[in-house]
């Protein structure tokens, strides 16, 4: 029976910072004080709960459409040195066989011993998209909505398949979304959708706004679409904080409408996370990444990002003016509970995963554990 004591640190509970130690046991938070074996000094620094990306493709040189299990543990270990500590991989549209192919490498690495961020599940971005606004979707492979389609990619997945996003207009995709709510979290994107059918999607059933602002159409006061749409309704917006894809101000605007609780820092990041201007693939697209911004070869269309959670999060400090406390759920409770995982993760709480990061004072990640395992520290 494994215990560890992570004691001289302030562990972020219930909102605030508490000059407290933490006791975690065989993986999951027993409590607050306690004795262990294993003491962690913490030296002062921070201790909060591990990031959570939603949204990603890919870093340190991997795509995830391309991905092996084996790489995808690359991916992982990529990712703990930023802080995340759970992460779902973002199968961009594809054909079904390869479609397949991503889902039983993603089913082999969530069962692979933990060497980095656990990967949690599958988002599949698309293939029920708009042609219109398909960013770097391939648009000989989008489709009408197919619940049928989407059962055999959640067959094939055993559930794993925990986020999808769809765009509304598309023909039988509002019907698909109210027989999908209850099995999977749906949001809705890449999108040119009126007004009218992106509340027919939320009330269907969506939960969330995929890269809210970007790939889709803008707002119009006489024409306020699916940005309208979300804005008002109580649904969880992505956020890509990497000061490309949104102005500070938009962050702050989002933050203004829809409140903390609501908004998701995602990174959409690409393999060129975590690497030097290049050239890189998204998917079957190629993509030029020049002083850290990325865009499709073919059009300059940006095409995901090379954003970190552990920079996301500075930049929410610098973009809003608040405290790490109010920002912090962006990336940590707020993506667990759209999911349905803020049973097991998302805050410090007893029972809850060992999944946690260390920070100090300049907020840079100087470790990070899952399930109470150090998978990244700074130095070593």
């Amino acid at each position: 029976m494994k215990k560890t004591l992570f004691t001289h640190g302030k562990v972020y509970v219930d909102g605030q910072f508490q000059e407290t130690d933490l006791l975690v046991q065989d993986g999951r938070i027993a409590g607050l004080g306690g004795k262990a074996d294993e003491v962690v000094d913490l030296g002062g620094k921070l201790l909060v709960p591990g990031f959570l990306d939603l949204h990603t493709h890919g870093g340190d040189g991997v795509d995830v459409n391309a991905a092996t299990a084996e790489d995808l543990a690359k991916i992982g270990k990529f990712f703990a040195r930023h802080g995340t500590t759970g992460w779902l991989c973002s199968i961009l549209t594809d054909t079904e066989e390869q479609t397949l192919w991503c889902i039983d490498q993603a089913k082999a690495a969530m069962s692979a011993p933990i060497t980095g961020a656990r990967l949690i599940g599958i988002h599949l971005e698309g293939p029920f998209l708009s042609v219109e606004y398909k960013g770097a979707m391939p648009e000989h492979l989008l489709q009408k909505g197919s619940a049928d389609l989407f059962r055999k990619y959640q067959q094939a997945a055993d559930g794993a398949v925990r986020y999808i996003t769809v765009s509304p207009e598309v023909d039988g995709v509002v019907e698909m979304i109210r027989e999908l709510a209850g099995y999977t979290t749906v949001a809705i994107g890449h999108s040119g959708a009126d007004y009218e059918t992106a509340c027919a999607a939320i009330r269907a059933g969506a939960a969330a706004c995929t890269h809210t602002f970007n790939a889709m159409g803008l707002f119009h006061q006489h024409r306020p679409g699916l940005m309208g749409a979300v804005l008002e309704h109580p649904v969880c917006c992505e956020a890509i904080c990497d000061g490309r894809h949104l102005h500070p101000g938009s962050v702050r605007m989002l933050l203004a409408c829809k409140g903390y609780e609501h908004v998701v820092a995602v990174t959409d990041s690409i393999q060129a996370a975590g690497l030097p201007d290049g050239h890189y693939k998204l998917g079957i697209n190629d993509v030029v990444v020049e002083d850290g911004d990325a865009k499709l070869a073919s059009n300059g269309v940006r095409a995901g990002s090379t954003l970190t959670t552990g920079q996301a999060l500075k930049n929410l400090v610098n973009f809003t003016g608040e405290r790490v406390e109010q920002v912090l759920p962006l990336l940590t409770l707020n993506p667990a509970r759209l999911i349905g995982m803020d049973h097991r993760k998302g805050s410090i709480a007893p029972g809850k995963d060992a999944d946690l990061v260390v920070l100090d004072e300049e907020l840079n990640v100087t470790a990070t554990y899952v399930a109470g395992n150090c998978v990244f520290a700074a130095g070593q």
